[in-house]
């Protein structure tokens, strides 16, 4: 198991504590299998890494302009994750040394049983019969652990929005969905690399594609069951899903399924969480309480001992200064002295 999917699988199933309490992930039965779920399927052979997806997922999502513009190609030479002010991105690839690139688009990827909402313990994110994961910021409390949860790395966080912080991600255009609309990277694509439509649907046209072109695409569709699978599926040229950077070792098993056991515990937690911040709240305090009282102490015994070396040093002074005018008084009495006797001798020699 690697390192990513082994935390993954920490982050959906939160903390596990001994209980007998019964809870069930926030996705839950009630979505599986979607029949009528919407997704999108990914042709990798047609992209040709234009990023026009990009701009147009950019443009309908109101997000922040890139530094670079969408039309200067040189950002494909180097690997790019999402983050919160890039719902989707386009990376390049060399599977085969001497053959032409690859492209990939990489955004979220709409578990049927996401992780991200196996995670959730206020019930933030959300699967749709559009096929869609949506997310509620006004219930968010900012753990992060869907970030952590997601096998395919994708929430980002505002990091850069002190009062209000978001969880960020692909939202499959929900709202345009249920406008009747196109997702804007489908609209946007001027190679049909992206299809929008029922997802048993897109798997049928994926196998299509496979059985029509042998030898050129690899015989698997990915998202087909990955995690339970997933609204976004991919369809990629031979050698691999892998040349492609994409994760092969995920497994079938969704995240709630594989956390199940674990996610009871989370009511106990939640119970539990407001009892353990309240005594290291209280701990805290009396900390600081000791710290103020030694700091105080510490503070006065510099003050005495800064008062005694002043008085001792005030002592010394007016000693010498005492001494120096001592010596000062006897050297002018032994001048006056000197005078009067000269002045004597003067008056006899007259």
């Amino acid at each position: 198991m690697k390192r990513r999917h082994f935390l993954g699988l920490l982050g959906a199933a939160g903390v596990s504590l001994s209980t007998g309490v019964s809870a069930k992930a926030a996705s839950s039965a009630d979505v599986k299998g979607l029949p009528n779920a919407n997704g999108v399927l990914f042709d990798a052979s047609r992209c040709i890494g234009c990023r026009k997806c990009e701009a147009a997922c950019n443009q309908v999502n109101d997000l922040p302009k890139p530094a670079k513009p969408f039309d200067d190609l040189a950002v494909l030479e180097a690997v790019r994750r999402t983050d919160a002010k890039s719902y989707t991105v386009v990376n390049k690839y060399t599977p085969e040394a001497g053959r032409p690139p690859v492209f990939r688009k990489i955004q979220c990827n709409h578990c049927m049983e996401p992780a991200c909402a196996s995670a959730c313990f206020v019930t933030a994110f959300k699967k749709m019969e559009t096929g869609a994961v949506v997310y509620d910021p006004s219930v968010c409390v900012g753990c992060r652990y869907c970030m952590v949860a997601c096998p395919f790395n994708i929430p980002a966080y505002e990091y850069d929005k002190a009062l209000t912080p978001r969880v960020m991600k692909c939202t499959l255009c929900h709202p345009r969905i249920l406008e009747g609309k196109l997702p804007g990277c489908v609209e946007a694509c001027p190679k049909e690399a992206l299809t929008f439509g029922k997802r048993r649907e897109l798997l049928n046209l994926a196998w299509d594609r496979i059985g029509a072109n042998a030898g050129r695409y690899v015989e698997h569709v990915y998202g087909e069951r990955e995690m339970g699978g997933t609204s976004w599926l991919t369809i990629a040229p031979k050698p691999s899903f892998a040349a492609l950077g994409m994760d092969e070792g995920l497994g079938v098993a969704s995240a709630p399924e594989l956390t199940s056991g674990a996610l009871a515990a989370v009511p106990a937690v939640a119970g539990i969480w407001p009892v353990l911040l309240t005594g290291l709240y209280a701990i805290s305090k009396r900390k600081e309480k000791i710290a103020e009282a030694e700091k105080k102490t510490a503070v006065d015994a510099a003050i005495a001992k800064a008062s005694a070396d002043a008085e001792a040093k005030l002592a010394e002074e007016l000693s010498k200064a005492e001494v120096a005018n001592k010596r000062r008084i006897e050297v002018e009495v032994k001048k006056a002295l000197e005078a009067a006797h000269k002045e004597a001798e003067g008056g006899e020699d007259a």
